[in-house]
């Protein structure tokens, strides 16, 4: 059974930012990425892993995926760009296949043999016939979701029609905090993703010190998340800016910093204790403290 600090960590990797070396790009647990190639992009994705997240959250956190795709197609709401992520390969394949195909036809031109001709046109028929039946979208719909598609279509729409609406909100000179935030939440999660692979290293379950030191570590991304979205909240609805509105969010802002920071410092700590002979965690004690009293100091602010 899939518990939730598994979720959690997979949540984390999928939102993860990429790294990029030797022109070659990684996900966050150093796992290289394939080029997706569509007919007018070329992007690295990171897929989510089986048997970890629910349709809804693979939805919510990989919606560029292919299994993201894959699912919107099955309940009949995809369109031509999630065929097109799915089915990766087609460009490559029918540029290859055209260059080969005009190879042979030049000289079967040249010929005028007419059978000749007609097999070659068949041959150029050929994928195209493939290309129509690839992106028939109802090919993709579940029977479970076949009589349901119109209405999903139609919340779709209102769905969509109804985040327009919420973009449209905010005030422009707020921006900078949503795009600071949103930077701040990219840092956290690869952060997040290194403290407990070096936790789960340096105290192996079931120790109650790896026990403390995780509840910690959830208890930080709780009240990460709690003053990002509170940030991000008071910045998109505000109907003013004002001093006040400015202050309150620049303070959650502090905070998401002042996690940041003990929690890097908490992952240098874990790595040189984890490479000493003494393997003394009295300092990464200290440091769990510290990240203790924030949250406390925090939840009593408010």
């Amino acid at each position: 059974m899939v518990n939730e600090n598994s979720k959690t960590i997979e949540i984390n990797r999928l939102k993860a930012p990429l790294k990029y070396k030797d022109s070659k790009v990684f996900d966050s647990k150093g796992n290289q990425l394939d080029c997706i190639e569509t007919f007018s992009d070329l992007k690295y994705i990171v897929e989510p892993k089986d048997g970890i997240l629910t349709e809804e959250e693979i939805l919510e956190h990989a919606p560029n995926s292919k299994e993201a795709a894959k699912i919107r197609l099955s309940r009949g709401v995809g369109d031509n760009s999630d065929v097109m992520l799915i089915n990766d390969s087609v460009p490559t394949l029918l540029g290859f296949y055209y260059t080969i195909a005009v190879c042979l036809a030049v000289p079967v031109f040249y010929s005028g043999n007419t059978s000749w001709m007609f097999f070659m046109l068949i041959l150029f028929i050929l994928p195209l016939i493939y290309l129509y039946y690839i992106f028939n979208l109802k090919n993709y719909v579940a029977t479970s979701h076949k009589a349901a598609v119109n209405d999903n279509h139609s919340k779709i729409k209102k769905t969509r029609k109804l985040e327009d609406v919420e973009s449209e909100k905010g005030l422009s000179s707020l921006n900078r905090y949503v795009n600071e935030v949103e930077e701040l939440k990219s840092v956290f999660d690869s952060k997040e993703i290194k403290v407990r692979d070096l936790i789960t290293k340096r105290f192996k379950p079931p120790q109650m010190t790896y026990d403390r030191f995780m509840t910690t570590i959830d208890k930080a991304h709780d009240l990460f998340y709690h003053e990002a979205d509170g940030a991000l909240n008071i910045a998109k609805y505000a109907v003013e800016d004002t001093p006040r509105v400015e202050g309150e969010i620049e303070s959650k802002i502090d905070t998401l910093k002042s996690i940041i920071d003990q929690i890097e410092d908490l992952t240098n700590e874990l790595v040189i204790n984890i490479s000493s002979d003494e393997k003394s965690s009295d300092d990464v004690k200290i440091l769990i403290d510290d990240i203790d009293n924030l949250i406390d100091s925090v939840k009593e602010y408010k």
